[in-house]
């Protein structure tokens, strides 16, 4: 599925400016409307590994991220199911520099779209942050998509990356805020790839990428679990325009109906 992330650094922002980004987010997180697979195979397309160049350090496993104490639970927000549409539209670790639009994958993706998260559907679409099940999206491992966070993952098995914020979108126009809590490194590209993804009755935001180059590399998973709902997002904020495109070395496409291929 892919690597994605536009020029990013993968180092965890100094504590200044950490700060800044947690006060400027708590009177929103405080003021929100509560808190808050498969067949063999068939992620074998999803991205080849990191890009040739040289990868940048990952962040400092002692820079630890800004964090709040967790909110307490609520109902999923008015809109968050699969009936109303409140897709996952855009998605922001300021941590690591992070800001993609998040869009549908393609019917027939032969590979995933450059710039941009794609979000899955298999048996169901899982795409709704709020609702009582997993939003899965994934990205390639490029800079400017979620490259940082495979470079993360390398350095102490990703410890920094626990507890740094995700911010997920949604096209209801709510920011949905999410803690990361786990780290899933060399997951085999195998029929139980989403096995835990799929028997999954709660909120949690799972993001992909690949570990390699090869169509079977092994996978990497980072976990995050909800923190909040900023009910007040804008709807500049919650639809971004930009929309992801077919990558530059993404193969030939050899049938008329698959998509993320160039054509002839």
């Amino acid at each position: 599925m892919g690597d994605a992330l536009g020029a990013i650094t993968g180092r965890v922002p100094p504590p200044s400016r950490r700060m800044r980004e947690a006060a400027a987010l708590l009177p929103a997180l405080l003021a929100g409307a509560g808190v808050f697979l498969v067949v063999a195979g068939l992620f074998s397309y999803f991205g080849p590994g990191p890009e040739t160049s040289p990868s940048p350090a990952g962040p400092s496993p002692t820079s630890a991220p800004f964090t709040l104490p967790p909110i307490a639970t609520g109902s999923p927000s008015a809109g968050a199911s699969q009936g109303d549409g409140a897709v996952a539209t855009r998605l922001v670790i300021a941590g690591l520099n992070i800001d993609l639009p998040v869009v549908a994958s393609g019917p027939n993706e032969r590979y995933p779209l450059c710039d941009a998260a794609e979000y899955l559907t298999v048996d169901r679409t899982y795409a709704y942050p709020g609702a009582p099940q997993p939003t899965y999206v994934y990205a390639h491992a490029r800079v400017g998509m979620f490259g940082a966070l495979l470079d993360a993952s390398k350095v102490n098995d990703g410890a920094s990356l626990i507890g740094l914020w995700v911010e997920l979108y949604s096209a209801d126009n709510q920011r949905h805020v999410y803690e990361i809590t786990r780290v899933i490194r060399h997951v085999p590209n195998s029929a139980t790839f989403l096995t835990e993804v799929s028997t999954a009755t709660t909120d949690q935001l799972w993001m992909q990428t690949s570990e390699g180059h090869a169509d079977t590399s092994s996978k990497l998973q980072v976990v995050a679990m909800p923190v909040g709902v900023v009910a007040a997002a804008s709807p500049a904020d919650a639809h971004p325009t930009a929309a992801g495109k077919v990558c530059p070395d993404a193969p030939l496409c050899t049938a008329s109906d698959q998509t993320g291929c160039r054509v002839r």
